[in-house]
């Protein structure tokens, strides 16, 4: 069992490297210490017009004869054409721009608006802060007295006890001084946020409050890269959205309609993420494809529900979990969604789609064979495998390694990388090991998760399907390539009601790129194809 010890410390490594991707450093120092409020939520409060600037990547606020231009990453505003410190550099945080609390107010006249700042001291004896003093200083006992039943269930106190120490083992030593902290509420939970400088890797540590304030989970993420930028489809003045709650119980999960203007009936898509804990963006970088799916769907008289993965909203509680399996990751939510969006006021019952998203598009034959009721009026795959998981995981490594060497840089660490991967595909497609007898030590937790699926290949429950389906793939994309798009082809080749389509430049975030897609794109603003959103559109209001 030394190998697979060896290849779980490795995989643990590589995992970290293969689900984040490049971010901006967050500011340290004196700036770090600052009491920061999103500029959005301090405008409202003091009367004050906000009005974005994409091209310029500036923020305009206007207020009586006041007018200042503030720029994301700038410790510099310029108010009536004259300087003015900020008091610290203009942040953008998981898409919300914020500033030192005191600064608008005192710009603007209202000194009482800052006393709202989601990091103000006053608020520093609330379960949430209490919570993260208590884990930061390894002391699971009193952390404890501020989780929910729930949580106490999944998270033990040994557990907690070290939790915070393993964070820092692996990603360097907090920086000392006051997080950045931000709060926002959700159909499921309040969320508070606290954006930690750990080493030289800036991570945002989520903690979710229940109702009554108890720490019900929480989610260590690395801190999103600034940067995306909405669609030139986007036309806010199409749609209205509005947070819809999916499921029910203790892992209910938080969502987004997004609902086309007019009375309606309306034909309606469930988006479903790809792997990992998936936020209802599917934010990725610099990227959000659900929401640009969304909003690009709308503008065409279609409604879009979207919503954070039960592994992003309850990340703890689902870790607990040794069963834990495809279907409770992401086909019970989508049928769900479904059922729900056929229930709602505007919607058009019979024409309810589902899209799925890598992972959504591999899991979309089981979620097709969950819905009992013939709900889905017709499934969209976009970037989906064919292939088992564990083929799919090979042949995306070995893709990746060939894209590295053709673009004339060093491989070794990107074939060490496939090499670990390979060796944990390699042990489930071992014909030695089952559900019934997995191998000790599986580098991946719950190894339940990869085994219950040892046997599944999408194509060939496929085949035994009826349900219209759109199989999309972009030719730029290395974590699913062609030759599972073409597998999909010939496998389903005797359907008369299936579609196929693929795009050139198109990479795994469903955005045009011109060069080799590696993901090292990915940290760059980018939007889905419009192509793909007027393929969709025209395919949906074809069954109408």
């Amino acid at each position: 069992m030394k190998k697979l010890s060896k290849i779980s410390k490795v995989a643990a490594a590589s995992l970290v490297l293969a689900l984040s991707v490049p971010v901006v450093a967050a500011a340290s120092g004196s700036q770090a210490e600052a009491s920061y409020t999103p500029v959005r939520d301090i405008a409202e409060k003091l009367g004050v017009q906000i009005q974005w600037d994409q091209s310029a990547h500036t923020i305009t606020l206007n207020k009586d004869d006041q007018t200042l231009v503030i720029t994301p990453g700038e410790t510099q505003g310029i108010l009536n054409g004259k300087t003015v410190q900020v008091g610290g550099s203009v942040r953008l945080v998981a898409g919300r721009t914020l500033v030192p609390a005191a600064f608008l107010p005192g710009i603007f006249g209202d000194a009482s608006a800052s006393s709202g700042s989601m990091s103000d001291s006053s608020d520093s004896d609330n379960k949430a802060d209490s919570f993260f003093k208590e884990l930061q200083a390894g002391n699971g006992t009193k952390a404890a007295d501020y989780m929910s039943p729930t949580l106490k269930k999944s998270l033990p106190v040994q557990a907690l006890n070290m939790l915070w120490s393993n964070y820092e083992q692996l990603y360097g030593k907090a920086v000392s001084g006051m997080p950045l902290k931000t709060e926002q509420d959700n159909a499921v939970h309040h969320n508070v946020t606290y954006s930690v400088q750990m080493g030289q890797i800036p991570l945002n540590i989520t903690l979710r409050l229940s109702a009554d304030g108890l720490v019900d989970d929480m989610l260590l993420s690395p801190a999103s890269a600034a940067g995306y930028q909405k669609p030139a489809y986007d036309n806010p003045a199409a749609y209205t959205e509005q947070e819809m709650r999916i499921g029910t119980g203790d892992l209910a999960l938080p969502g987004t309609l997004t609902l086309p203007q007019g009375d309606g009936p309306f034909p309606a898509v469930v988006l479903v993420h790809g792997s990992g804990p998936q936020d209802r963006d599917t934010s990725t970088g610099a990227a959000k494809p659900l929401r640009d799916l969304a909003v690009g769907l709308a503008a065409k008289g279609i409604a879009v529900l979207r919503y954070d993965k039960v592994t992003y909203e309850h990340t703890f509680k689902i870790a607990s979990d040794p069963k834990f399996t495809l279907k409770k990751e992401t086909v019970d939510d989508a049928i769900s969604a479904v059922k729900l969006l056929k229930q709602t006021p505007k919607i058009d019952a019979e024409h309810v789609f589902v899209a799925g998203h890598s992972q959504g598009g591999f899991a979309m034959p089981l979620i097709i064979d969950a819905d009992q009721n013939h709900d889905i009026a017709g499934a969209i795959l976009l970037s989906g495998p064919s292939s088992g998981f564990a083929d799919t995981l090979i042949e995306q490594q070995q893709e990746l390694v060939a894209r590295i060497k053709e673009m004339g840089q060093d491989t070794t660490p990107y074939e060490q990388q496939a090499a670990v991967w390979t060796g944990i595909a390699n042990l489930v497609n071992d014909p030695q090991y089952t559900l019934d007898h997995m191998p000790e030590n599986f580098p991946l937790s719950p190894a339940y998760w990869w085994f219950e699926q040892k046997n599944y290949k999408p194509t060939v429950l496929a085949q035994t399907q009826h349900t219209p389906m759109l199989v999309l793939q972009g030719e730029n994309d290395w974590q699913v390539t062609m030759k599972q798009f073409k597998q999909w082809e010939s496998m389903l080749k005797d359907r008369s009601d299936v579609e196929f389509k693929s795009y050139p430049k198109m990479n795994h975030l469903l955005a045009n790129y011109d060069g080799i897609s590696t993901g090292a794109e990915y940290a760059k603003p980018s939007n889905v194809s419009s192509e793909l959103i007027s393929d969709i559109a025209a395919w949906i209001q074809k069954r109408k």
